[in-house]
């Protein structure tokens, strides 16, 4: 039996997902098919026990069900349990659903695939409080990273990420904006990038020069935050590495394959450019 992969979301219609397994698949000899499913909240229960009952054999999860899904899986990995937030479903040799979390371990090997791995003593902020931002933090410790700040529009959402890490501050958008001088690395870690009516979280005025800004968006490569981080002098890093990559670690979680990570960015690069 063919086997298919989806992924689910709230939109979906910007995803890059189909076309990058699909091709995988292509390069690989794999006999399987990827599928995006425009799943809204309300219907994420419903939609689960649909994949399920038509034999996916695994899915990507996308905004803005990273978290609401959880209570339908059978398992989490423990770094998805750490994180509280899934990304990847594999469906078991036994029919159970197990919940993985590739979004953080996918952003650092972009990060330091583009920037190099000697920045790990730097000051990191970090924006946003949802599982993306959850998922980031975790890995950025896990690799080394120690002096971790995050700020969100609710405070106490950042804080709570702050108490499972285990280290680092939670702080305000208006703390942020002031302090921002004394941060090297800068991670925008929310779907604003997304919105047409998009507003930047916070204000680059006093982006040192030289500090490295990323955006989690990918579509479109050069988000506001990023173009306005340019302007004051930033080291880019747009989010298409952390898609990939994110994206090559399911790939190799559903059928013990890593793919081609290289020739998938450069591919996606000219397309989006």
């Amino acid at each position: 039996m063919k086997k298919w992969f989806a992924v689910i979301g709230d939109p979906i219609v910007h995803s890059k997902s189909p076309e990058m397994h699909n091709s995988w698949f292509q390069e690989l000899n794999i006999d399987a098919a990827y599928l995006p499913l425009h799943v809204i909240p309300e219907q994420l229960e419903q939609a689960v026990k649909s994949l399920k009952l038509l034999g996916a054999s695994g899915w990507n999860v996308t905004i803005p069900h990273k978290e609401t899904i959880i209570p339908f899986l059978d398992e989490l990995d423990e770094t998805a349990k750490k994180m509280g937030a899934v990304n990847t479903v594999v469906r078991l040799s036994d029919g159970k659903l197990k919940g993985y979390n590739t979004d953080g371990s996918g952003f650092v090997h972009s990060l330091e695939e583009q920037v190099g791995t000697d920045h790990r003593d730097k000051k990191v902020l970090l924006i946003g409080g949802g599982g993306a931002s959850r998922g980031i933090a975790f890995a950025l410790k896990q690799f080394g990273y120690q002096d971790i700040t995050i700020t969100n529009r609710t405070v106490a959402k950042a804080q709570t990420i702050i108490y499972e890490l285990g280290v680092g501050r939670a702080i305000s958008l208006e703390e942020a904006t002031e302090s921002l001088n004394d941060f090297g690395i800068i991670i925008q870690a929310t779907s604003a990038g997304l919105k047409s009516d998009f507003s930047l979280p916070i204000s680059l005025d006093k982006l040192i020069t030289g500090a490295i800004v990323a955006d989690i968006v990918y579509n479109p490569l050069m988000t506001p935050f990023l173009e306005d981080a340019k302007k004051n002098g930033a080291v880019i890093v747009n989010g298409l590495g952390m898609f990939v990559h994110q994206g090559a670690i399911a790939f190799k979680y559903w059928l013990d394959e890593y793919p081609n990570t290289s020739s998938m960015i450069k591919k996606l690069t000219e397309q989006l450019k």
